[in-house]
């Protein structure tokens, strides 16, 4: 399962979720999956965001941002206790263990770390949250996220969130339109604020609209 759900509208848990799931997999047996390719890797404040509730999942599942914006890749994590069951030759794939690929995605690994881009994230994303609340459109229901992984829900009485996205593509900002009513913002982890200033002036100007 997504930590944050990404398509599913940026639905950011209750408090504790998290470590009730781990809780009732511990008990009962059950291996705790995480799918942190919308999320990790910065993207929500954490380097993954299932360290906002100190909980290590069995298995992650990581992705999209490892590749740097340049090449595609994803990556399993697991401990030895589950991937030990795989012997050479048991499991493959086509293009599984690119070195091209896996060189990308370790140079990617440490800009992410030594530029702290979680922490970039975390700060920038509480700022944008902020100034995206005080906008006080009546068109708005709610502004959710964590870091630069932030959901505007649209009210049902404004119509979807499409015309919203296509609008904002005119004024020079992608953002995607999720699950009919949410607008989704997800900046690269390197923006600079005042790219965020100028956006929220066009923000503004299509939720005034």
């Amino acid at each position: 399962f997504e930590p944050i759900q990404g398509e599913g509208g940026v639905i950011v848990p209750p408090d504790d979720f998290l470590r009730r799931v781990r809780e009732i997999c511990d008990r009962s047996g059950i291996v705790m999956m995480v799918d942190e390719i919308q999320t990790g890797l910065g993207r929500t404040g954490r380097l993954f965001a299932c360290e906002w509730e100190d909980v290590r999942p069995d298995v992650l599942i990581v992705g999209k941002a490892l590749g740097g914006g340049l090449y595609p890749v994803s990556a399993v994590l697991a401990d030895a206790e589950y991937m030990g069951v795989f012997r050479p030759g048991d499991h493959g794939s086509t293009f599984g263990g690119n070195p091209l690929a896996a060189a990308i995605g370790r140079a990617s690994l440490k800009v992410v770390l030594e530029e702290d881009l979680p922490g970039r994230a975390d700060e920038l994303g509480r700022w944008f949250m902020g100034e995206l609340d005080a906008l006080a459109s009546p068109h708005v229901a709610q502004v959710r996220g964590r870091g630069l992984f932030i959901g505007v829900e649209i009210r049902e009485s404004s119509g979807t969130a499409r015309p919203y996205c296509e609008a904002l593509k005119d004024r020079g900002i992608l953002a995607k339109e999720t699950h009919g009513q949410v607008i989704r913002f997800a900046p690269p982890l390197v923006v600079e604020k005042e790219v965020l200033e100028e956006a929220l002036e066009e923000i503004a100007t299509v939720l005034e609209g």
